[in-house]
């Protein structure tokens, strides 16, 4: 049995432990948050802390880390050098050399495992996505184009760190967007090129309200991309295309559900009869496995000693270079942010 600790006990900590709970190699031991006036223990016997400095005193196996962003790689490098397994939610700190930091530490611990929370590579239509694409049954990508928006920086119960660029590092585009960097990478592989657009005229925060992104891999995938705090219909849609077909991955299952049914269209195209309306098959997903399954497969990588396939530190530091380059390359914005070259940050 794995002893559990997580620390930040807000809306992703307590939907954390909820999957936790359900797995059977995994027991939560002890939470922190900054809310509790002070330590104790719940009803159900566990103990509870107001930091995560003395959480790190109980005898643990593993700590989740759900804190903001400024905290989430001083927590995690914490939670290494105690000798525990850590998972740690997106995106791994502010900025590139957050995740730098994280990843020097991590390397004197080659028998502990780091993963980070990319939670939509789970979802069911992500799953069979990369399956066909695996298969090679549609050929090579061509082109991706992504677009991931909600209404505002701050929705629902977030609370407004969110907006503030000493504690969150990035806007719209690291806190949500990422997720949309991370599935393009993990269908096309890195991309090299990067020109950008970064604005914040509407909400007038010192962090982006919309990036907008054309980017390309080394073998000639084009990617285009749109991170929004201006969408106010809320909308996840990934269009790829293929020699043979296309994918395209529309709506998205989360616990607002305000991004409408997550579904998986898949297109094979015959060239000679199509005349730009192939057939297509449409399949629509009505449960949300994805928090279960990355809980499960982080207990599997633990317990069987194996490598982080997905979410790995290195998933988190490539993922974190994108967002960086974006920023980067739009000249207005890295001037005014004085945001560094993500290349002179690797190569250092």
């Amino acid at each position: 049995m794995l002893r559990v600790a997580i620390a930040g006990f807000g809306i992703v900590g307590k939907k954390r432990r909820t999957f936790i709970d359900l797995n059977p190699s995994m027991e939560v031991v002890a939470v922190c948050d900054k809310t509790f006036e002070s330590k104790g223990v719940f009803p159900d016997g566990v103990r509870y802390y107001t930091n995560y400095q003395d959480l790190l005193t109980e005898e643990l196996d593993v700590l989740f880390v759900c804190l903001t962003n400024d905290v989430n790689p001083d927590a995690t490098i914490a939670g290494l050098q105690t000798g525990l397994h850590v998972f740690c939610e997106k995106p791994p700190g502010r900025d590139l050399a957050d995740i730098t930091k994280v990843i020097a530490v991590e390397r004197q611990y080659p028998k502990l495992r780091l993963m980070y929370g990319f939670n939509h590579r789970y979802h069911d239509s992500v799953q069979d996505a990369i399956k066909i694409i695996r298969s090679g049954e549609l050929g090579n990508i061509i082109n991706l184009r992504g677009v991931y928006g909600k209404s505002k920086i701050m929705t629902f119960n977030q609370s407004d760190w969110r907006t503030k660029r000493e504690i969150a590092g990035g806007g719209v585009l690291l806190d949500q967007g990422i997720h949309m960097v991370d599935l393009m990478r993990l269908f096309a592989g890195e991309f090299t090129q990067v020109q950008s657009i970064v604005t914040n005229s509407h909400w007038g925060y010192d962090v982006e309200d919309n990036a907008y992104a054309l980017m390309c891999t080394a073998d000639g995938i084009v990617g285009m991309l749109n991170s929004s705090a201006t969408q106010w219909r809320h909308r996840f849609n990934l269009d790829i295309n293929f020699e043979s077909g296309s994918l395209i991955l529309g709506g998205l299952l989360t616990g607002t559900k305000s991004y409408g049914a997550e579904t998986l269209t898949v297109s094979k195209v015959d060239h000679s009869s199509d005349n730009g309306s192939p057939k297509e098959q449409l399949t629509q997903y009505n449960n949300d496995p994805s928090w279960e399954m990355e809980i499960n497969q982080f207990a599997n990588y633990i317990l069987s000693d194996v490598a982080i396939e997905h979410g790995s530190s290195n998933d988190a530091y490539q993922t974190m270079k994108l967002v960086y380059q974006i920023y980067y390359n739009d000249p207005v914005w890295r001037n005014q942010f004085q945001i560094p070259n993500p290349e002179d940050i690797e190569n250092e």
